[in-house]
This record gives structure tokens, C-alpha cells and sequence, in this order.
């Protein structure tokens, strides 16, 4: 059974394997909590990004881990339904590598403008305590691909519309919303995201990988981390050097007494006596003298 889910696994792209993720860390965590009686707020305070500057400098690593937890069932199934069409648009154009670029590099700089805009604007930002969910990512992975192929058209419910058209829509809501909304710090964030894939789609339309450094440091993490399996200790039996001498002497002569013996044989009945194994050794010999 494991072994069947590995390898399921294993087949999914990567935008596939980030639904898995985050759908596996909500119902586990969902899960704790009611088996052993453990807030959900309590037990997600440490991978949440919080909107106080110094309570984020306590635990750097929520700048990615926010964007892995969600409010709710609501919050988790759109964002992943998102996240699924356009990962598989995306995949169409550029390798999983530079997916993950695009989105873990937009959760980033969303979370980035969340915390900057909360620290700027206390008054504007006091309904925010922390920051969850991949919303920030999914807008940077929809923004690039709207950036990308703007004209390509995509089916929404009854028409088809261009992808220009709804990057678009989903920008003006967000600004929109930024004036009355509670979540103004997440609209920020979403923003975030978005200026992010926007800037990196138009990047690589001039040939230009704005996410190569993020490639290169993943790949310095993960060779920093990957240990290397050291063989086992053998203890080794050094046979006394005269023995050696004379394995040595007595396979020299039994390889010269065969060579012997084969060219007795070609003596008395010819070459084409001998068999394709004596063959083989007489040539081989000759080759090694």
C-alpha cells in the first residue's frame, strides 16, 4: 500500500505533488487537533507569518511554510483549484524547475509585502494578525502564465475567455478590496505575487531567467543535506608476501603449460583442431605478451 502511494506519488507534476502536500497538512492538522484536544490557531503559530517584525525574525522559515496552511475548507479548495489548471497551462511552457521558481519566489515576495505594508501602516493593517495560505503563489503561477500567453483562451463555466483578461480581473478585485476588506494584508500579498510572476513571464520573454539564483540555492540546500552513504568498514586478510609469490609463479605456469599443450595440438593436427576456447586463450595470450 505505501509502496502504491509512492509511486502515485512519484507520477504527479509538480504543481500536483503541492495539492497533495497542502491537502495532507490540512486534514492532519485538522485531525490532531480534534484527537488530541489541540487548538489549531496554537498549533500553526509557529509555521504562520506574523505581522509583527520581530516575532518574524523568531521563525524565518514561516516566509514559505505560511503559504502550506489554510483557514479553512473554502480557503484550501479554491486556492488548489486554481493552483491545479494553471499548473498544468504552466507545464505546457517552461519545466517543473522554473515552476517552482515562480512559486515559491511569489509566496515570498507576497509574504515580504505583508509584513513590510503591516509594519508601514499599522492603522490600515490592525484587522491582520498573521498571514496563512498559498494564495500568493497560486497569483504568481496565474500572473505568469497570463503574462506569457496572454491571447490564449481558457474555458470558464459557459465562455471562453483570454487569459489577459482574467489576470486582469483577478488584480482589480484584489485593489478593490484593498479599501474595505479585513483581509487587506492577504490583498497585499496576493499582490504581491502577481507583480512577481508579471515581472518574471516578461523576463523570460527576453530570454532572461530572473530565477536562476533560486534554482542554484535549492540545489546548494539540497547537496548541503544529502549525506553520503559510507561503506562499511572490511578488515582485509593480507596473505604473507611469500605465499603471494608463489600463486603468482604457479598461475604462470599453468597459464604457460596450456599454451604449450594448444600449440602441441596445432603441431600434430593444425590450427582448425583447436576449439573456439582454445582459440580465445591462444589469442588472448598472444595479445598479453
Amino acid at each position: 500500500m505505501a509502496t502504491d502511494l509512492k509511486y502515485q506519488y512519484a507520477r504527479l507534476n509538480i504543481a500536483e505533488k503541492l495539492i497533495a502536500i497542502n491537502v495532507l497538512i490540512f486534514i492532519v492538522t485538522r485531525l490532531v487537533s480534534v484527537l488530541f484536544d489541540v487548538s489549531i490557531n496554537a498549533m500553526i503559530s509557529w509555521f504562520e507569518l506574523p505581522e509583527n517584525l520581530m516575532d518574524f525574525i523568531s521563525q524565518p522559515w514561516s516566509i514559505v511554510s505560511y503559504a502550506f496552511l489554510h483557514g479553512g475548507f473554502g480557503h484550501l479548495f479554491w486556492n488548489m483549484l486554481m493552483l491545479y489548471f494553471t499548473g498544468r497551462i504552466f507545464m505546457n511552457l517552461y519545466s517543473q524547475r522554473i515552476f517552482i521558481n515562480v512559486y515559491f519566489l511569489g509566496a515570498i515576495l507576497g509574504g515580504l509585502i505583508f509584513l513590510v505594508s503591516y509594519n508601514l501602516f499599522p492603522a490600515l493593517l490592525n484587522a491582520n494578525n498573521a498571514l496563512i495560505g498559498a494564495s500568493a503563489a497560486v497569483s504568481a503561477v496565474l500572473i505568469f502564465i497570463c503574462t506569457y500567453t496572454p491571447n490564449q483562451e481558457v474555458r470558464v463555466i459557459f465562455f471562453n475567455v483570454k487569459l489577459w483578461h482574467l489576470g486582469v480581473f483577478f488584480v482589480l478585485v484584489d485593489l478593490i478590496q484593498i479599501g474595505y476588506s479585513a483581509n487587506v494584508g492577504g490583498r497585499l500579498a496576493h499582490l504581491g505575487g502577481a507583480f512577481l510572476g508579471y515581472y518574471y513571464a516578461r523576463n523570460l520573454l527576453k530570454g532572461k531567467d530572473v530565477g536562476a539564483w533560486f534554482s542554484s540555492f535549492l540545489d546548494y540546500v539540497a547537496n548541503y543535506f544529502k549525506k553520503e552513504k559510507k561503506a562499511p568498514l572490511k578488515t582485509v586478510y593480507r596473505k604473507p608476501t611469500s605465499n603471494l609469490k608463489k600463486e603468482v609463479n604457479n598461475e604462470k605456469e599453468n597459464h604457460q603449460r596450456t599454451i604449450d599443450t594448444i600449440l602441441d595440438k596445432i603441431s600434430k593436427s593444425g590450427y582448425e583442431s583447436l576449439s573456439k576456447a582454445e582459440k580465445d586463450f591462444l589469442f588472448k595470450a598472444g595479445k598479453d605478451d
